[in-house]
């Protein structure tokens, strides 16, 4: 998850440090866990001073946060499939996200983040929401507007886009993750198993 490079070409000085900080802090975090962390490590790391790292991330918790949020940022940003096989149909175009969500959902380096999440949530309310506000309502956002305009096309027929969007996330990534952050089972589903919980989800709201 560390940038290249090429992707740090054009930031400036203070763009460059921020990033430096969250590399080396979300490198440690998922080397030595969360806890057993400490900001002096992380500036060991990352270089610069304590006096920056406070000044752009405020404590442990915000960097833990701008971690969480720089990852949303590129998961929203990774391009679409293209190319002859390109999903084309809303109802290829959502199995298509579903299936990429789904990997990326249930990597061993997103899983370690989501835990991290969870456990600090657990013990600050106040973060627990702001993690839900930043990283889940965007997603159902952007589902919703996207399920609206198939409304209004003609290719869809969903009475309640926010709430098609809140079953469609619970239905690709609820209890998988779940399985996952408890260790109880392999959580990533197949293909197959995603094609076969869409379904009725597709035929329901006449997604075509």
């Amino acid at each position: 998850m560390e940038r290249t490079d090429c992707r740090m070409d054009g930031l400036s000085p203070r763009e460059r440090r921020h990033e430096a900080i969250l590399d080396a802090a979300e490198a440690l975090f998922i080397e030595q866990g969360y806890d057993g962390t400490s900001l002096a490590e992380i500036v060991r790391r990352s270089g610069g001073s304590l006096a920056t790292l406070y000044e752009l991330f405020g404590n442990k918790q915000g960097l833990l946060h701008a971690i969480a949020t720089r990852w949303r940022d590129r998961m929203e940003d990774e391009p679409a499939e293209s190319g002859p096989a390109a999903p084309r149909s809303p109802a290829e175009m959502l199995t298509d996200y579903a299936c990429r969500r789904c990997r990326t959902l249930n990597s061993p380096h997103t899983v370690a983040l989501i835990r991290m999440l969870v456990s600090e949530g657990l013990r600050d309310r106040a973060f627990a929401v702001q993690v839900y506000r930043d990283m889940h309502l965007p997603a159902i956002e952007q589902l919703s507007d996207l399920f609206a305009g198939w409304t209004a096309a003609g290719q869809a027929r969903i009475d309640d886009p926010r709430a098609a969007a809140e079953m469609f996330l619970s239905l690709i990534a609820g209890d998988s993750i779940l399985s996952t952050l408890t260790g109880v089972a392999e959580g990533v589903l197949s293909e197959e198993q995603i094609a076969w919980r869409l379904r009725p989800f597709l035929s329901y709201f006449r997604i075509g």
